[in-house]
């Protein structure tokens, strides 16, 4: 039997957890969306998280389960975007140093951002190999403790109380979906889902143009990301090793969505909803207005997991 990065019962943990420190964010309808969709939407607003994304939750869970001792060093990250501020609040809260290595084609204002819940961040060049240089680095200057952005047991764990709460929120769901990039928002999702509701079904929403999960699905083994172009900046990254295991295992499907689609839902989320976001989290709707989920019996109620809301005002899809 395969053991995975998380549980119900570390899920649970995490949520007491991160309590005093997160939001419990709101569940949001909409009627034109429904009609669209041809069923009922839940949409769990994580762009209403602190730092404006889902990964707060795991950020603030792995820096809360730190010894003293490991928390004296501080933490250390490579991340260009929400897990880089996530990191950076959950630190400060804590009061102890954080080390976040960006490209240093970040967004300026996410650079700001981090640098404003006091991290101190290390600029490289945009490749991955640069980042894990740069932060072997630091992790040998500092003796901080690396909190990956999503392939790390207590981040997924944290990322998990999301569906904690989305199940307690809105009764009689009949499946969840979440985008899926590196995984640790779907892999807390499933774990929690496959042990709340044995047959609440979990459905992974992707850009085409960085489709991994999907191939990787259909081939039943790993395939890593090569070369991603998408608008949804937040889905480059390739799965884990603790988060393939349970995209193979616990997800029913991928569902690969275009740019026009990502675009259009984008938009229908903020001209019909009011519900900003970006466009990360928009891919997961437009799945659910996909001709492929259309044709999906047995679902009427579907829950879908907005991951954020950091989008970059000066390039909206729709002005480009």
């Amino acid at each position: 039997m395969t053991t995975y990065a998380a549980d119900l019962a570390t899920i649970r943990a995490a949520a007491a957890r991160i309590g005093p420190h997160a939001h419990r964010t709101p569940v949001v309808t909409c009627a034109t969306l429904d009609g669209l969709a041809g069923r009922s939407l839940f949409f769990k607003c994580e762009q209403f998280q602190k730092v404006g994304a889902f990964k707060f939750r795991g950020a603030c869970n792995a820096v809360v389960r730190l010894t003293d001792e490991q928390a004296r060093r501080g933490v250390v990250t490579h991340s260009s975007g929400n897990h880089a501020q996530a990191l950076a609040l959950a630190a400060r809260q804590r009061g102890i140093p954080a080390h976040i290595v960006m490209p240093n084609n970040a967004t300026p204002a996410k650079r700001r951002a981090v640098e404003g819940y006091g991290a101190r961040v290390i600029p490289c060049e945009p490749t991955l190999e640069a980042r894990e240089t740069t932060v072997a680095g630091v992790l040998a200057e500092t003796g901080a403790t690396l909190i990956p952005p999503y392939n790390h047991p207590d981040v997924i764990a944290g990322q998990g109380t999301a569906t904690l709460e989305l199940y307690e929120q809105v009764p009689g769901l009949d499946a969840i979906v979440t985008p899926v990039g590196g995984g640790g928002l779907l892999s807390g999702t499933a774990l929690a889902a496959r042990e709340l509701k044995a047959t609440l079904r979990v459905i992974a929403a992707e850009p085409q143009g960085a489709d991994d999960a999907a191939r990787s699905k259909a081939a039943g083994q790993l395939i890593p990301q090569t070369a991603p172009k998408t608008i949804a900046d937040g889905l480059l990254t390739s799965l884990g090793d603790l988060t393939w295991p349970v995209l193979r295992d616990c997800v029913e499907r991928v569902v690969t969505v275009s740019e026009e689609e990502i675009e259009q839902a984008m938009r229908l989320l903020w001209e019909r909803a009011k519900l900003l976001v970006e466009p990360s989290a928009a891919v997961a709707l437009a799945a659910v207005l996909s001709a492929e989920f259309k044709v999906l019996d047995g679902i009427q109620r579907v829950g879908i997991i907005l991951s954020g809301g950091n989008a970059n005002l000066d390039r909206l899809p729709w002005s480009l």
